[in-house]
């Protein structure tokens, strides 16, 4: 279980999408929550592996290996 406060402007623009939707409020913010959760973990993982490997290729370099 978990509150939150959202700011008004916030609250109406959920409470539009839910009515327009027909789905709940609940539904809408925990499929944001999952989405943005998804990709803040694929960020910090391929940073992660940046980190661990120093090694890096230019723009150029691609271009060059991939013919273009």
């Amino acid at each position: 279980m978990l509150a939150i406060q959202l700011p008004d402007s916030i609250e109406e623009r959920l409470t539009l999408l839910a009515i327009e939707s027909g789905r709940t409020k609940s539904a809408l913010v925990s499929e944001a929550i999952f989405e943005y959760i998804d990709d803040l973990e694929d960020f910090y993982l391929a940073e992660a592996r940046v980190r661990e490997n120093h090694q890096a290729i230019s723009i150029v370099d691609v271009e060059r290996i991939l013919g273009l």
